[in-house]
C-alpha cells in the first residue's frame, strides 16, 4: 500500500495473490463454473481447518444464516435473540423465518453479547413464557463470545445455539478454533471482499450434526432431493430429482470456491498480520482519549476490525471525527448503528432506551482502516489525523 499522504486509505480491502488468480482461471477452463469439485473441496478444507465435521458453502453469510435458522426449525411463532451491534442480516435471519426478533445488550469493554444480560433476560423470559428458540452470538470485530458460558445457558433453558462468526474465520477460543460448533450447532463464516479470507462473495455453515448438514444443503438448491432411497414418490428414472420443500438458489460457484481454497492457504498469515497491526494501533493511540475494544482472555481475534470508542466525546463531536477523518483521506466507518433503532426494527416497535449500552457504543464507536498490506507509515498517518481531529474538542491532547 502506497504511503502517500494525499492517498485514500479504506477501512478494509481484500488482498489478491498471484495464486489466486492461477486458482480462479483453472476453474475458468476446467469444465465446470458452477457446482463442479472445487465447492465441496472447499467445504471439505474449511471444515478440517476450524475441526468441524461438515461445511455447506453459500452465496453469501446472510443465506447462510438463513438456511441455518431453517435447519433449526425457526419459523412463526418462535423467537431469535441477537446483539444490536453487528450487521442487520444477524436479526434480519429470523424475521425471514417469520420469528419474532429481541437483542441482547453488549459488554461496552469488547463490544460483544454480554452474557450476564443474557442471562437475566432468559431467567425473566422463563417466567413469561417466552424463552429463545435460538440466539445469535456475534463474534464481533472477529473475537469470539465466551461460547462455553453461553452454551451453558443453552442447556438450562432449551435454545440452539447459532454463532454469527462472519469476522472470525481464522479466530481462537480457549485455544480451539472459532467454528468447531462445540458450544453451537452452527456457526457461519463470511467471505465478504473486506473479510479475512474472500470469495468475492460468499459464506458458509459448520456443524458437526449430519441431518443439520443435509438440510441446509436441500436448503440451499430449491430443497431438491437427488438420493432415490429418499424420494417420496416412486422414480421415474435416473434423471428424475424431487423438490420436497421450499428452497432456495443460495448455492456458490466454483470460481468463488476455487478463490476460497486458494486465500484458505494464507489465513494463518493474515490473522498474524492483522494482529501484529492491532497491536500498533494500541502503541500509536496510548496517549488519546480512545479505547480499543478488548480482545477477551482465551480468545486470539482473528481482527477483522479495529474498532475504538471516543472517549468523553458528545454525539456531535464523534461525526465531527468521523466526518473530519474521512474528509483527509482515512476512510473510517461505523461497525455499526444499533440494528434495534433501524427504521424496519422501529415499526417493530424497538425504541430507544432498552439497549443502552449498544446506544452509547454506536455513538463512540469508530472503525479504524485495517487490512493486509497497510503499511506502518500509512498507520502513523490514521493515528495523527485522528490526533488532529480529537484535538479540535480536546486541546490538551496534542499527541
Amino acid at each position: 500500500m502506497s504511503s502517500d499522504p494525499q492517498a485514500f486509505i479504506p477501512y478494509g480491502r481484500q488482498t489478491i495473490s498471484e495464486a489466486d488468480i492461477s486458482a480462479v482461471k483453472s476453474v475458468l477452463r476446467s469444465p465446470f463454473l458452477t457446482s463442479g469439485p472445487a465447492v465441496p473441496a472447499f467445504e471439505q478444507a474449511v471444515a478440517a481447518k476450524v475441526g468441524a465435521h461438515h461445511g455447506v458453502a453459500v452465496n453469501s453469510a446472510t443465506s447462510a444464516l438463513h438456511i441455518a435458522c431453517l435447519a433449526l426449525g425457526l419459523g412463526p411463532g418462535d423467537r431469535l435473540w441477537t446483539s444490536p451491534i453487528t450487521f442487520v442480516a444477524s436479526a434480519n435471519c429470523g424475521r425471514y423465518c417469520g420469528a419474532e426478533v429481541d437483542f441482547v445488550d453488549i459488554d461496552p469493554a469488547t463490544g460483544l453479547m454480554s452474557v450476564q444480560v443474557l442471562e437475566q433476560k432468559l431467567q425473566q423470559a422463563q417466567q413469561e413464557g417466552t424463552l429463545p428458540k435460538v440466539v445469535v452470538p456475534v463474534h464481533l470485530t472477529g473475537s469470539s463470545c465466551d461460547m462455553a458460558a453461553i452454551g451453558s445457558l443453552a442447556e438450562r433453558y432449551g435454545f440452539e445455539v447459532l454463532e454469527d462468526a462472519s469476522h472470525a474465520i481464522g479466530g481462537l477460543y480457549q485455544g480451539a478454533p472459532v467454528g468447531n460448533c462445540r458450544h453451537s450447532a452452527i456457526t457461519v463464516f463470511s467471505f465478504h471482499p473486506v473479510k479475512i479470507i474472500t470469495t468475492g462473495e460468499g459464506g458458509l455453515a459448520t456443524t458437526n450434526d449430519p441431518v443439520l448438514s443435509q438440510r441446509m444443503r436441500e436448503l440451499r438448491s430449491h430443497g431438491i432431493v437427488r438420493d432415490a432411497e429418499r424420494f417420496e414418490q416412486p422414480a421415474a428414472g435416473s434423471w428424475v430429482y424431487e423438490q420436497q420443500q421450499l428452497g432456495f438458489n443460495y448455492r456458490i460457484t466454483d470460481i468463488q470456491a476455487a478463490l476460497g481454497l486458494s486465500q484458505l492457504q494464507r489465513l494463518d498469515e493474515i490473522v498474524a498480520e492483522r494482529n501484529r497491526q492491532l497491536q500498533q494501533y494500541m502503541e500509536l493511540l496510548a496517549e488519546l482519549p480512545v479505547q480499543l475494544l478488548e480482545v477477551p482472555k482465551d480468545v486470539l481475534s482473528s481482527v477483522h476490525l479495529a474498532v475504538i470508542r471516543l472517549q468523553h466525546a458528545t454525539g456531535k463531536q464523534h461525526r465531527q471525527v468521523f466526518e473530519g477523518l474521512r474528509a483527509a483521506g482515512v476512510g473510517v466507518q461505523l461497525h455499526y448503528s444499533a440494528v434495534h433503532l433501524q427504521p424496519y426494527y422501529r415499526k417493530l416497535g424497538f425504541a430507544e432506551g432498552q439497549f443502552p449500552e449498544a446506544e452509547a457504543y454506536a455513538s463512540s464507536a469508530i472503525s479504524l482502516p485495517l487490512f493486509p498490506g497497510l503499511s506502518g507509515l500509512d498507520q502513523q498517518r490514521v493515528a495523527a489525523e485522528l490526533a488532529k481531529q480529537i484535538r479540535a474538542f480536546a486541546p490538551e491532547f496534542a499527541v
